[in-house]
Formats: C-alpha cells, sequence, structure tokens
C-alpha cells in the first residue's frame, strides 16, 4: 500500500522540483535554532498591490508638478525671465552710518541726525541755531550723486570746526548691501551683507545755556556800539575746558551744510567782515592795554621797581630827540593818573608807568624789549595754544629783528619799547592765547592746553615758575581795576571778579578801536576765566567789552548762580 502511494506521488511531480519537508513545515523543535533579532525563521510577506498603487500614483504626481513647473520656467514665462535675466542687474551700494550726536557738557544736542529723512540714503544733519557756534562746529557736504543715481562723492565731507576734527569718531563705518535692479532701475531685491556701525557720540565742554548767553551779550553790545566784529571765550582753569565760545559775525552751519540759499552763501563769502574766520582760535589783534598785567609779572621778577613805589602820571612824557634837539618824542598817557604804584598802574591803566619801568626813563631802570618778550612767551603768547583745531596762529611779539624785517632794516628805538610794553606796534595775540594766559596767571603759574571735548585730562604744557607773591600782586592789582579802575563795570556784590581792560588804537587816523576785557572769577578760589575782544569800534563810543562781561555775570547771578561760587 506504501509503495502504491509513493509511486503515485512521484508520478504527479515528475516535472517538479524535489521540495524538502523543512521548507514546508517550520517543527517548534527548531525555532531555537534561528536568530529571532535577525527575522531568521520568519516568513516573508509581499507587498500589497493597494501600496503598489498608492506609490505609482504619488511617483505620477510628483512628475506631472515638475513637468507642469518646467513648463511654467520655459514655456509660459521664459521670455520674461530671458529678459530678466539679460536686462536685471547686481551692484553693491552703500547704507550710510548716521554720524554721532555732538553735546553739550549737559548732554543736550548741538547736532544731530534728523530722524524723518530715512526716505535719502543717508540722514541730515541739524546744527543748534543762534549759539553763535558754526565756526567751531563747522559744517560738512553731503555725499553727491549723478543723474544715473550714481554716488561719485561717497561719504560725509566735513568742511570746518569740530566736524573736522573729530571726523575720525563721529564719522562711524558704513555698510554694504546688494541690490537688483531692472533695466529701469527700478529695484527688484536687495540683500544686506555689512550693516552700518553708527559714529561715536562726543560730549562737549561747552555749555550751552552759558554759550547762549555769552553770544547774545557779545552781539547786543556789537550792536549799540557799533562794532563790526568780536569774540568771547570762557575756560575752566583747573581743566583747560572751553565753557563757551562766541564768534561774530558767522555764517550758518545750517545753511552752508544744506546748501539752502546760494544768496547767503555768496554774501558770507564776500563779506568783509570774514565771517568764516574763527575769531577766538585764530583771530589775531592787537591787544593793548591787557598785556600790563603780564609785563608787570615781569617787572616784579626783575626787581627794577618795588611795587609800593610810585611814578608820577602827568598825562605823558617827553623823550629827547637826538636828530631835532626842539622836537621831543611825546608819549602819552590816556589820562593824568597822578602817583601810582604797580597795583594801581595795573588798575587805573597807565601808560607813563609802563613806559618807565619798561623802557625806562630819566632814573627809573627798564626791563627792556628782551624782558618783555620772555615773559609774554612765558604766559604763552607768540605760539599756538596746542588746541587741536585748524588754522590756529601764533601771534606776533614784536622785538628788534621784527622791525628789521618789517621796516626796511629800521633799528630798535626806546620809543618802540614803551608802544610794545603796552600792547602797541605790532602785537598780536588771539583771544585763545589770552584766555589761556590769564588762566595761568589765574591757577598759578600751570599754562593748559584748551581743549572743546568734555573730561578730557588736563594738559600742562608749561609751568610759570616766578615767585608765587607776584602773582598775589599782580591779581590784587586786577582786583583793583574792578573796585576803582578801569573794570567798575563788573563790581558786583555777588562775586569778586579780577580784570583788567585794553584799547588798542588801530590804523593811520587812529579812530577806531578793538576793546578788549580779560579776567577771572572767583578771586580767592579762581575757577574761570574770560576774555572778549569787541572789534574795529568808534574810538568815541562809550560802551567796551567790559559791558558784555557786565551782562553775562547778571544773567549768571539769576539764571545759573552755581558758575559763581
Amino acid at each position: 500500500m506504501f509503495h502504491q502511494i509513493k509511486k503515485l506521488f512521484k508520478r504527479k511531480n515528475r516535472n517538479s522540483k524535489t521540495i524538502d519537508p523543512d521548507e514546508i513545515f517550520l517543527d517548534s523543535k527548531n525555532l531555537p535554532d534561528f536568530n529571532t533579532d535577525q527575522f531568521e525563521g520568519r516568513m516573508e510577506r509581499p507587498i500589497s498591490r493597494l501600496s503598489l498603487k498608492f506609490l505609482g500614483i504619488f511617483v505620477l504626481f510628483v512628475g506631472v508638478v515638475f513637468i507642469s513647473k518646467l513648463w511654467n520656467l520655459q514655456i509660459v514665462q521664459g521670455q520674461v525671465f530671458r529678459m530678466r535675466g539679460e536686462n536685471n542687474s547686481l551692484h553693491k551700494s552703500i547704507i550710510y552710518a548716521d554720524r554721532g550726536v555732538i553735546y553739550d557738557r549737559n548732554k543736550l544736542p548741538i547736532v544731530w541726525n534728523d530722524i524723518n529723512s530715512k526716505s535719502l540714503d543717508f540722514s541730515l544733519r541739524v546744527y543748534a541755531t543762534s549759539t553763535g557756534l558754526s565756526t567751531v562746529l563747522g559744517y560738512l557736504k553731503y555725499p553727491t550723486k549723478d543723474s544715473s543715481g550714481i554716488y561719485y562723492q561717497d561719504k560725509f565731507d566735513p568742511k570746518d570746526g569740530l566736524e573736522k576734527v573729530l571726523n575720525d569718531q563721529i564719522s562711524g563705518k558704513n555698510g554694504t548691501k546688494i541690490i537688483e535692479t531692472d533695466v529701469k532701475g527700478n529695484v527688484v531685491s536687495e540683500s544686506v551683507i555689512d550693516p552700518p556701525i553708527p559714529g561715536n557720540n562726543i560730549e562737549l565742554s561747552i555749555d550751552l545755556k552759558l554759550q547762549k548767553e555769552l553770544n547774545k551779550s557779545l552781539l547786543d553790545v556789537a550792536d549799540r556800539a557799533g562794532y563790526r566784529g568780536g569774540a568771547g571765550v570762557i575756560m575752566d582753569v583747573r581743566t583747560g575746558e572751553i565753557l563757551a565760545s562766541s564768534n561774530f559775525p558767522e555764517y550758518d552751519s545750517q545753511i552752508m551744510t544744506d546748501g539752502s540759499s546760494s544768496s547767503k552763501i555768496n554774501s558770507w563769502i564776500n563779506d568783509k567782515n570774514h565771517p568764516f574766520l574763527n575769531r577766538v582760535v585764530d583771530g589775531l589783534y592787537t591787544p593793548g592795554s591787557i598785556m600790563k598785567i603780564f609785563v608787570a609779572m615781569g617787572v616784579l621778577d626783575q626787581g627794577v621797581i618795588s611795587p609800593e613805589k610810585q611814578i608820577l602820571s602827568t598825562g605823558s612824557i617827553s623823550v629827547p630827540n637826538p636828530f631835532f634837539p626842539d622836537k621831543p618824542s611825546i608819549f602819552l598817557d590816556w589820562k593824568a593818573h597822578g602817583l601810582v604804584d604797580l597795583r594801581h598802574a595795573l588798575a587805573v591803566s597807565s601808560n607813563v608807568y609802563f613806559y618807565e619801568v619798561t623802557g625806562g626813563y630819566q632814573s627809573q631802570k627798564g626791563i627792556g624789549i628782551a624782558n618783555i618778550e620772555k615773559y609774554t612767551r612765558m604766559f604763552g603768547f607768540g605760539t599756538t595754544t596746542g588746541i587741536t583745531f585748524p588754522g590756529e596762529n601764533t601771534g606776533t611779539i614784536p622785538d628788534p629783528e621784527w622791525k628789521k624785517e618789517n621796516f626796511n632794516g629800521e633799528d630798535w628805538r626806546v620809543g618802540d619799547t614803551y608802544n610794545t610794553a603796552i600792547g602797541q606796534y605790532g602785537f598780536q595775540v588771539s583771544p585763545l592765547q589770552a584766555v589761556r594766559a590769564v588762566g595761568a596767571l589765574a591757577n598759578g603759574g600751570k599754562l593748559l592746553t584748551p581743549t572743546f571735548v568734555k573730561d578730557r585730562a588736563p594738559k600742562i604744557s608749561s609751568m610759570v615758575n616766578l615767585n608765587p607773591d607776584f602773582f598775589r600782586i599782580v591779581k590784587e592789582g586786577m582786583r583793583l581795576g574792578v573796585t576803582e579802575g578801569t573794570s567798575q563795570a563788573i563790581n558786583f556784590p555777588f562775586v569778586a571778579v579780577a580784570s583788567k581792560t585794553g584799547t588798542a588804537q588801530l590804523g593811520v587816523s587812529k579812530d577806531e578801536v578793538n576793546s578788549w576785557v580779560v579776567g577771572f572769577w572767583p578771586l580767592d578760589d579762581p575757577k574761570y576765566a574770560y576774555a572778549i575782544v569787541m572789534e574795529r569800534g568808534s574810538k568815541n563810543n562809550q560802551f567796551g567789552a567790559v559791558l558784555v562781561m557786565q551782562e553775562f555775570f547778571d544773567w549768571l547771578h539769576v539764571y545759573d548762580s552755581e558758575y559763581l561760587q
């Protein structure tokens, strides 16, 4: 029976591959021999037809989307993109950095940026008006582009003043961006590569309140007396910081920067009173009698006269003329002062006293022209102050060599010494030199380098190493000038001021004068020095530079009295 079944099985599978039983049946006895973690011993199942259909549909969908996109780019919009590729252009463009804001010492803005001008490629500059600071602040020119919109001047160009001096600090760093434009110049896209870095803000030593009031007083006195120009400066004698610096006439920084009025700009350019001149820093003036306080220091140091010894001023002295005995040379005082010692000679500004103690007269010995030059140079005249500002001049101290060069080799005479001693002849000084010298007298001999920047470490350029008693005597003479001399207009109960006036005659006819006043306050603990010059006024007017300080001190007493302490 078994034999027949076997024959039948072989007959049915004659054309089939023989299958071993272990390929058909899984017996539980052989399972431990499989590594089930590697899927050994498991049955493989075919992928279902439904899954294959979904995969086919997905591949077909992706293909359709790809082909339609390709059709759109190459057939439908092909011409558009071809023109864009041919006509659009990429170029780098500057992102202009804002310039730093310039503040006064109390963080009040003096120069800032117009935040409403962002429709332009850069912010416009705004200047505080009616301050008398234009020649200090200066002006600039904006970046400029041609008719096609390309910048051929791609930087802010500072032209004058602190805008130029401080440019490295306040200019910032421009950024860049890539701009794509079409054939018509329209911006298609843009991308920032480097963002701009704004410039540093700067705090000046200027006190804007003091500045405005000094300028107002200067203009008021000029208007009342008909002066053609003027300048005033106030300096901290402990640090060299300039608290106020006013000039007139002057241009307007805003108009010069904006170029908003060609008629005004042309009028300034053609004005014979030089509105572009910073009179405080680089204006040079005949100083007149303010030089007597520095000459007095030399007189004391040379010991040619006791400070208590009196000299009689009858209104003039007469020097014999060896060539024309009947025509002596007359040297005038501005009035007969009677007997005066050194302190009172300073107070009333006696010319005769200083003629005799410098050039000598009869039995009175003088210090001579070489010593006049020595001591005035000791206080910083005849050289620059060291301020970081363009255009500063050294000025002139007359001496025999200077006369030979300027007067066809003429010899020096005693009369030249007399005139030099009272700040006339060829003497030329700036208001900044004058305030610095007075500051050195006030602080005991420290000749400071002036600065327009707040909190800069004080820099002592040199020391006036003279007897402290000499400083005291000259200060006492300047105080007498306020209490009973030529500066009585600033004799106040609320502050003790030391002062010296000066009047310098100008021209051949001497019908015009420069009016000066210099000084410091408070007397016992000096903190601030000032120098004011009113330029080319009538010799007959009664309104001198001292009235500028009178108005200023009256305002200070009411509105900012802490400066009087």
